[in-house]
């Protein structure tokens, strides 16, 4: 029997995406039982690329310079 991936609209992954940003929680006190911890990091990792920021624990481009 073939796995069902769930789909989640962009919306969702925003307002998911948000309220780690906004609130400082952690991934997985945010993460509910129907979003798994690795797919919302994805989300999030992929928001800090996209506003230019640099993910936990790595230097931006200028500060490597």
């Amino acid at each position: 029997m073939a796995e069902t991936r769930r789909q989640f609209d962009p919306e969702f992954r925003a307002g998911a995406v948000r309220i780690v940003r906004e609130t400082g929680k952690s991934i997985a006190q945010v993460s509910d039982p129907g979003i798994n911890d690795g797919t919302l990091a994805n989300w999030v990792k992929k928001d800090r690329e996209t506003r230019g920021e640099a993910a936990a624990g790595q230097l931006a481009e200028d500060e490597r310079a």
